[in-house]
């Protein structure tokens, strides 16, 4: 299996910058990794924080307020939103990446 192949397999499926790293790429790779991790941890943190708000709409609306949730959740994340979509731009930049690059600027 091509190095390239296997790179984008790493970086699609494992983690984004492992096949960075796998390709020579350490500071790219390591930087890849810690933005996904920060990225990942931020909306984790946010979403958690709304949770509250979601989880009182909940308990005080019943069952049938399921819309009044929904609508809590959408209103009361949008950080959360941009994070995970950073992420999910992130892991996309580093498969294209680990595809088409050919490794020789090794840093």
């Amino acid at each position: 299996m091509k190095v390239n192949i296997k790179a984008a397999l790493l970086s699609a499926l494992v983690l984004p910058g492992l096949g960075q790293l796998y390709k020579g790429s350490k500071v790219k790779g390591g930087v890849m990794i810690l933005l996904v991790n920060v990225f990942l941890l931020g909306a984790l943190f946010l979403a958690m924080q709304g949770m509250g708000k979601i989880m009182l709409s909940a308990k005080f609306s019943g069952i049938s307020g399921v819309e009044k949730v929904l609508e809590t959740m959408r209103n009361d994340t949008p950080a959360a939103r941009w994070l995970l979509a950073a992420f999910f731009g992130l892991w996309l930049y580093g498969v294209v990446d680990a595809l088409l690059n050919d490794g020789s600027c090794k840093r």
